[in-house]
């Protein structure tokens, strides 16, 4: 399988938003950094995605576990009102100031493994859902993904979109009207 380009740019989690996650998460809860091993101690976590930098936990990594709310977190930054439609999530995210996310313009989508599940939420300026689908990694991820924008943008009223796992809900990343 050939590495495919993005079309749109998949977001990670914002450097304030991160300064602030790494000290209290959107819940009001401390965080409690944890080294990520094999044997699942103290979470089993290794492979799981890290939002700030779109990529997978290694073993030895320091992490964090927090409740993230990435509608509020875009809202603050638009000054829309979600209203009932704010919510929040467990992510996983270096407990210390990475990198994040390689460089490379046009790079694939992340957490893009053929097979797995998603779910496609669209949302307004308002920040309330308008839509959105089911939606199968395909072998071709990175056509699958683009198609799949593409559809979500054709609607003038979409101005984000965000990916989740289908199986749990997870925030994976989102994509923003260009």
């Amino acid at each position: 399988m050939t590495k495919q380009t993005a079309k749109y740019t998949p977001r990670p989690i914002g450097a304030t938003a991160l300064k602030e996650l790494r000290a209290a998460d959107d819940a009001g809860r401390p965080v409690l950094p944890f080294t990520a091993h094999e044997d699942g101690t103290p979470v089993e976590c290794v492979g799981s995605p890290l939002r700030c930098c779109l990529r997978a936990i290694e073993p030895g990594e320091r992490v964090a576990l927090v409740a993230y709310a990435p509608l509020r977190r875009w809202a603050d930054e638009t000054g829309a009102d979600p209203g009932a439609y704010d919510e929040q999530g467990p992510v996983f995210l270096h407990a210390e100031e990475c990198d994040g996310p390689a460089a490379a313009t046009g790079a694939g989508y992340p957490f893009a493994r053929p097979g797995a599940l998603r779910t496609l939420r669209r949302y307004n300026a308002e920040g309330q859902i308008v839509g959105g689908r089911y939606f199968e990694i395909p072998e071709d991820a990175g056509a699958g993904f683009d198609a799949a924008f593409d559809e979500a943008f054709a609607d003038p009223e979409v101005v984000l979109v965000h990916v989740r796992a289908l199986e749990y809900g997870c925030f994976q990343f989102e994509v923003r009207r260009a």
